[in-house]
């Protein structure tokens, strides 16, 4: 039976997305979702998206991928584009035209109705319409303010224990907090680019999402080979030590 395999932020650690299919047992039958930010940060990121052209992944575009591309429309035009970081502006140069054309076809959002889910990378504003959401908050939203708006800032509270109703929303972004396995919300970053985890939503075909309390047995996990980076979260481990 075809399953539905969503796999968190893997930042270019192309060593563990390897290993996670592998743990998984990934056959040709299979559809493997990526929750974006592939790359950067981490190893390989040209490793990790010729991975994902391999087994015919999709994917929802990350904060990352917006910012390269951006980036690389300012190279192209000969504009200023956006500040970037040393592992960023390696990968403007590094990246190859079959690269680029896959993250500019990413899109902000993808559904999946035989398993009541949408993913987006970051996570939704509770209480308003997806059609009225901004893709500022799809890209970058951790928590809420006090008011309620869609902040990028990490909180004891994510924006997930506040979503209700439906679809189920499948996310990543937001090492920090680790895996989150909220009753209508499920966030897939435990932080592999920081010595922690690559984590995976299995569903078998037409499975919906179940409750938390069971849901944990649909996560499978494989412990990052290293600390890629020496800053940021070391999310606590998913699976047994």
């Amino acid at each position: 039976m075809a399953r539905t395999i969503w796999i968190g932020d893997i930042h270019g650690c192309a060593k563990e997305f390897a290993s996670l299919l592998e743990q998984v047992q990934l056959t040709s039958a299979d559809q493997v979702v990526l929750v974006g930010d592939l790359l950067a940060r981490g190893p390989d990121s040209r490793g990790v998206l010729a991975l994902a052209r391999e087994v015919r992944a999709l994917a929802v575009r990350g904060n990352h991928e917006h910012r390269m591309i951006l980036a690389h429309a300012a190279k192209i035009e000969r504009k200023r584009g956006p500040r970037l970081g040393p592992s960023h502006l390696a990968l403007l140069d590094e990246l190859g035209d079959e690269d680029w054309e896959q993250l500019q076809a990413l899109p902000l959002s993808l559904d999946f109705p035989e398993h009541g889910i949408r993913v987006v990378h970051a996570g939704v504003t509770p209480g308003v319409s997806f059609e009225e959401q901004q893709p500022w908050t799809l890209l970058h939203i951790r928590s809420l303010t006090s008011r309620g708006a869609a902040s990028d800032r990490y909180n004891i509270q994510s924006w997930a224990a506040s979503y209700c109703g439906e679809p189920h929303i499948v996310f990543g972004h937001n090492a920090q907090a680790g895996l989150q396995l909220a009753e209508h919300a499920t966030g897939l970053d435990t932080g592999c680019v920081y010595g922690g985890e690559l984590s995976a939503l299995v569903l078998e075909s037409n499975q919906v999402v179940p409750p938390p309390q069971e849901r944990r047995d649909c996560i499978v996990s494989v412990l990052a080979a290293d600390r890629y980076v020496n800053f940021g979260p070391r999310p606590a481990r998913v699976s047994a030590p």
